[in-house]
């Protein structure tokens, strides 16, 4: 770890800490919205990989800028509109900071909305590090009749102030070259910090009265003041540690004494920033509507809105799947022929040696790749959106709805795309800022009727109940999604009590897209998929191959078999025999797969399935069963998403769990009714 400054002391900007690694640390912050994307992936090419803080789920993205024959390392914290820990994010932004002191910090901030994006900027002058603010979205502020004066801001501030336009590459060089400045020492850095008045600082110097001359840890004294003034949870639990049982109980009762402190401290902020954007903006004429307003009056309407999201989802969700499907169709064609040159090269080798190489790994982590251009063509989609400005317009609008489940409105964008497929809606959570909301709508997507789900679906009430099927159909997926709404209310106010999930978001303006930025996120989070995930898909289908493969005989005979047959004693609650049962099992590898293993099981060598289903199944034990299918655990693909975006096998076991009892329990709850009503025979 690099060594750090003496506490609340920041040294020359030229200064070299001694045996200081290099390349010299970079950190780029900013408020959501800003920008960030734009300044770091053009600045770091394909030279990123992603990390996590100690302890933390939170990503941090790192990568490696090469310039003028030097090499820096850039590292993409997370946004945060402030210093102060209320979530996850900002908590791990600050202790990056604080603890791990970079050598410059960059904060970027909106050219069209300086007011309150200069907030961090106020916040991070406090902190004893260089900081460079590049001001972004300079064409999006001129578009809104906003003109920035950067040299003003630049003069008021004390610091390099950059004006870009990151999406189209412009200020980029200018702003590493600001960076090189202070490095080397070539600025004068004189930060002007914003002023509390005299009484403020009164109290802010009593209160570093009351602080241990020592066991601070890389904490400054100045900025420790200013976060217990306002109301800091984090760091009145660190100083309770560090004071004896007296020494806090006189600094709890001087901040109880100051409670408003927090209101005045932002006052003077907002003072202060205020200053800056008269001295530095020139505004539109008063009465002038935006680009932005137009739009917005249609977008965030509340009943022009919704059907603007519906049409544009739905509208996504044909385009994604219509244009990945001949894809998806030709790998899963190159997965096919390669398994059967697999099987033809190993045919002098013992037959399980090619079972398991075509059967458990091709057909396991093939099957899961052939999702590749439907994941692709998804996160391209959401990365245009997001980019636009339209993302948040969606979780506005969609918020209501949302609300009752214990989510907000953001979450219902990755519930949609479940319709599709689970996997690609899993990873679709990292839109989604706050932890709780991440894990909470992880846990219900599973339960979203995915493609797969559908087919079996459709095909087994066509079977079953001829022209009511389409009715059965709709019945039944009415049935899942008011599960769904349901479990999402347990859910939330089981596993996260007394957290309320508080909607604030910020409606960015409206941009033109930066196409480089959306195919470095697609790329980024394909290939991300592909490495990480690509290990528990092959550990989990070679484990469910082997239970069907062995002990060597016929499938009815096979460990999996086997395990259906004690399940059989449940299936019987619900109707259902052992091979109902085993296609149950045989759904984790994929959904679909329960039709071809009830083929495999169940129709003899004459007939169809669709033709020998009614001989096995009642309405009623029909019924059951769908709920049970519609409901039940993951698939390989899904587990293994939930495993990588929760970085916990534990979540997955929590989804396994009550998914299992759920779809069950419910199955049997509709086999009784349905048998009640007289369709048990």
């Amino acid at each position: 770890m690099r060594p750090r400054a003496s506490e609340g002391q920041l040294a020359p900007a030229g200064a070299q800490r001694e045996d200081a690694p290099r390349p010299a640390t970079v950190a780029l912050v900013g408020s959501p919205n800003v920008g960030k994307s734009s300044v770091f992936n053009p600045l770091t090419g394909l030279s990123q990989h992603v990390g996590n803080w100690p302890g933390k789920t939170v990503e941090l993205k790192i990568g490696l800028w090469r310039g003028r024959g030097r090499t820096m390392r850039i590292v993409d914290l997370p946004g945060t509109y402030s210093l102060t820990a209320n979530s996850v994010e900002e908590q791990v932004t600050r202790d990056y900071l604080l603890q791990e002191r970079p050598d410059v910090v960059i904060v970027v901030v909106n050219a069209a909305n300086l007011e309150r994006t200069l907030y961090l900027v106020a916040e991070a002058l406090e902190l004893p590090l260089p900081i460079v603010v590049g001001v972004n979205m300079m064409d999006v502020a001129e578009r809104e009749g906003i003109h920035v004066e950067p040299a003003v801001l630049e003069a008021a501030l004390g610091v390099p102030v950059v004006p870009m336009v990151a999406s189209h590459g412009e200020g980029l060089e200018e702003l590493m070259a600001a960076v090189e400045g202070l490095l080397d020492g070539d600025y004068p850095y004189n930060p002007r910090h914003p002023e509390f008045g005299p009484d403020l600082e009164a109290l802010i110097a009593e209160i570093d009265r009351h602080l241990p001359q020592e066991g601070l840890g890389p904490y400054p004294r100045r900025w420790l003041a200013l976060k217990l003034l306002e109301g800091d949870r984090e760091v009145g639990d660190l100083l309770r540690t560090r004071l004896d049982a007296a020494r806090w109980a006189a600094l709890d009762a001087l901040l109880r004494q100051h409670e408003d402190a927090v209101l005045a401290i932002a006052s003077a902020r907002y003072e202060w920033i205020g200053r800056m954007v008269r001295a530095a903006i020139r505004r539109p004429k008063a009465g002038a509507i935006s680009l932005t307003e137009r739009l917005d009056r249609w977008a965030t309407h509340p009943y022009v809105g919704p059907a603007i999201l519906a049409t544009l989802m739905g509208s996504i969700f044909w385009l994604v799947y219509r244009l990945s499907q001949p894809l998806v169709d030709l790998l899963g064609g190159g997965v096919s022929l390669v398994a059967d040159l697999v099987r033809a090269q190993l045919a002098g080798a013992p037959a399980w040696v090619g079972g398991l190489v075509a059967d458990g790994i091709l057909g396991g982590v093939g099957t899961v790749l052939t999702l590749l251009p439907l994941l692709a063509l998804f996160f391209a989609a959401l990365a245009f959106l997001e980019d636009v400005g339209y993302l948040a317009r969606g979780a506005f609008v969609a918020d209501r709805l949302m609300h009752r489940m214990g989510l907000h409105g953001k979450s219902f964008l990755p519930l949609f795309l479940g319709f599709g497929c689970n996997v690609p809606a899993v990873l679709g959570t990292r839109i989604l800022e706050s932890r709780r909301d991440r894990l909470l709508t992880t846990l219900l997507i599973p339960l979203v009727p995915c493609a797969g789900r559908m087919a079996v679906l459709v095909f087994i009430t066509g079977a079953l109940f001829g022209n009511r099927g389409p009715l059965v159909t709709l019945g039944v997926l009415a049935f899942v999604l008011l599960t769904v709404g349901l479990v999402g209310t347990l859910l939330g106010r089981l596993l996260f009590p007394g957290e309320s999930p508080s909607f604030i978001m910020e409606l960015p303006l409206y941009h033109l897209p930066n196409w480089r930025t959306i195919l470095l996120h697609t790329w980024r989070r394909v290939l991300d998929f592909v490495v990480r995930a690509g290990t528990v898909i092959l550990l989990l289908s070679t484990a469910i191959w082997t239970l069907a493969a062995l002990p060597g005989s016929a499938i009815e005979q096979s460990y999996l078999a086997s395990l259906g047959r004690l399940l059989a004693p449940l299936g019987g609650l619900i109707g259902l025999d052992w091979r109902m049962m085993v296609a149950l099992l045989a759904s984790v590898v994929a959904k679909e797969q329960a039709l071809a293993t009830m083929a495999i099981l169940i129709v003899g060598t004459e007939g169809s399935l669709a033709t020998t289903l009614p001989q096995l199944l009642s309405p009623a034990a029909g019924l059951a069963f769908l709920i049970v299918q519609m409901l039940f655990i993951p698939c390989v693909g899904t587990i293994t998403a939930i495993v990588q975006e929760t970085r916990s096998w534990r979540w997955a076991a929590v989804s396994l769990a009550y998914q299992a009892g759920l779809s069950f329990g419910l199955g049997i709850l509709v086999f009784q009714v349905a048998r009640l009503l007289g369709l048990g025979a």
